[in-house]
């Protein structure tokens, strides 16, 4: 199993569902041994047993929810690493070490943890299209049933490649398992991707329920979880009018609202959730347990905010003090640190899970699309929405340049290490080379893309090297 290509590299799941996922792993095994050319209809007939019960179709599903708790939104993993690479942290650690590279804005194509970010997110991709191709030639599973983890899939597979579009510029759209078919692709134009990501959720709208498996824990896709990643997309690939137009139809949504109390805004019964994972460990969200620091103990090896995140709140935001927790050290010097997520490690039941997406993004998505449409008003009562929650006045914003500046900064404060937000507002808005070259040395403007990592581009020629690497 060593060298196999990006779209299907078997990992131990850690997700199990005793026998059911077993079998799912049978069917994963072997499509990943037939790109290395084992007999094709071995895993063509595992494959349609799994899709033609619900159980275990369900269970091939599970495995990519896992992915995404385990890969994407994990703080010591995703977010840290970019949090590092940002400035928005810092490491009290030795310096030579596995953050170094990222720390200093020096990630190269031998890189292990970038390999990382893009091989774990494209195998995720092949068992979406697993998933896909299974539900579309599935003929005992319930249309309502299959169209549901269709639909599901079809958000998986659009939120993954948002994520490499986003790190690694133009990339492979991989829509197929064909081993023939994606071991030539090459590298697709931005936008040619977000028409692609379009598509996806557009199809996985109409697929998918309109309400959650609960009214507590909003932990499944459904519609409404589609159309918030689809909102960003319109307003990443610039097309306003989608933007304004979808994202006010989760505003104008009785089922999501914003929590007035900044301290309920990442419990899992929260009305700004639109979209959050929960650990099957019935442990809390990561994300408490590796940033928060305890007078008692500050680790030696902690991931601690930076003063230019912490100076960049206004004096009177609620923000500052309920989401970011500061303790006096032994020397004097005060630190500060991520409360976003309040729980400590073993909290059980948990009352937090990883939020993927909320409500008040949705918010700043519309200021935007509105400023850029000409709509100075309503852009300003959008941006004041969110700032008036936070207990800060209107803001003074009036043109169209000063507005961006506004609604960057209010993202920056509201998203600061929720999944790469501000690293990508940077770069999409045209800000990085001027935030990210005052507060990091080593940063070169062809840092905003990561590098395609060298294994790939040795297992096909047809993929080339982004700028500067």
């Amino acid at each position: 199993m060593r060298q196999l290509h990006i779209y299907c590299r078997l990992e131990k799941p850690h997700f199990i569902i005793k026998i059911l996922l077993g079998i799912y792993l049978i069917f994963s095994l072997n499509a990943c041994e037939s790109f290395l050319k084992v007999d094709p209809p071995q895993s063509q007939i595992v494959g349609e047993l799994v899709f033609q019960e619900k159980n275990l179709a369900n269970a091939a599903l599970a495995d990519i929810y896992f992915d995404f708790l385990d890969r994407i939104t994990s703080a010591s993993y995703f977010t840290t690493y970019i949090g590092l690479y940002t400035g928005e942290l810092y490491y009290t650690g030795s310096q030579f070490s596995m953050y170094e590279d990222y720390i200093n804005c020096n990630v190269l194509p031998s890189n292990s943890t970038n390999k990382g970010f893009w091989s774990k997110d494209y195998t995720a991709i092949y068992k979406a299209n697993a998933i896909i191709e299974g539900m579309d030639n599935s003929t005992t599973i319930g249309t309502a049933d299959k169209n549901w983890i269709k639909g599901e899939a079809l958000f998986f597979r659009a939120y993954l490649h948002f994520y490499l579009v986003n790190l690694f510029g133009d990339i492979p759209y991989i829509s197929t398992t064909d081993y023939t078919e994606n071991s030539k692709v090459s590298r697709m134009p931005v936008q040619e991707v977000y028409a692609h990501l379009v598509a996806d959720l557009i199809a996985a709208k109409e697929l998918l329920p309109e309400n959650y498996t609960s009214t507590v824990e909003r932990v499944h896709i459904n519609k409404w979880v589609a159309s918030a990643l689809l909102s960003r997309v319109y307003l990443y690939s610039g097309q306003w009018e989608k933007a304004q137009s979808e994202s006010t139809s989760l505003i104008t949504n009785s089922l999501f609202t914003m929590e007035t109390d900044l301290s309920k805004v990442f419990l899992k019964e929260s009305t700004s959730i639109i979209f959050s994972l929960k650990s099957q460990s019935s442990m809390n969200a990561s994300d408490g347990t590796f940033y928060i620091q305890n007078s008692s103990y500050i680790s030696s090896h902690a991931f601690l905010l930076s003063e230019y995140m912490a100076n960049a709140f206004e004096p009177s935001d609620q923000r500052r003090s309920l989401w970011i927790g500061s303790l006096t050290t032994t020397e004097g010097n005060t630190i500060y640190f991520s409360s976003k997520y309040k729980e400590i490690p073993n909290s059980t039941p948990s009352k937090e899970f990883s939020v993927l997406l909320r409500i008040e993004e949705q918010y700043l998505i519309r200021a935007e699309a509105r400023a850029h449409l000409g709509d100075i008003t309503g852009a300003r009562q959008d941006l004041n929405t969110i700032r008036n929650r936070a207990g800060l006045g209107n803001t003074n914003a009036a043109t169209l340049n000063n507005l961006l500046e506004a609604i960057l900064h209010e993202r920056q404060v509201e998203f600061f290490l929720e999944v790469a937000h501000p690293f990508f507002d940077m770069k999409r808005m045209g800000f990085a080379d001027t935030v990210l070259g005052s507060i990091k040395p080593g940063w070169d403007a062809t840092d905003v893309l990561f590098p395609i990592p060298e294994s790939e581009i040795l297992l096909n020629s047809n993929l080339t090297q982004n700028p500067g690497y």
